[in-house]
């Protein structure tokens, strides 16, 4: 009766530290999911936002313009701008946009 005092409480105990490490392992790899997840989406949101501030301000972009490609880039008038493609091995030049004269 002696042996079965001891033994029911360590037996219990065992099985408590078992389900106790597994639900542990569980939330773990929920947190470290969660966090991947997190990360990639603020790397997202990062470019995201990036790309945003580029292409919403001009004056930004002469700024970098000018500070990185000095003279490399010149201004153009929407009207110039042209398409190229390739069809067929020839090669065709549309304008990107119709003025109405």
């Amino acid at each position: 009766m002696k042996k079965l005092f001891y033994f029911t409480p360590i037996i219990f105990l065992i099985f408590a530290t078992t389900l106790t490490k597994n639900s542990t392992k569980k939330l773990d790899k929920e947190i470290f999911e969660l966090k991947e997840n997190i990360r990639i989406l603020e790397d997202r949101y990062e470019l995201i936002l990036l790309d945003y501030n580029i292409l919403t301000s001009p004056k930004q972009l002469m700024k970098y313009q000018q500070f990185y490609f000095e003279d490399k880039f010149i201004q153009k008038k929407i009207e110039n701008l042209s398409r190229v493609e390739f069809l067929n091995n020839k090669l065709r030049i549309d304008k990107m946009f119709k003025i109405n004269e």
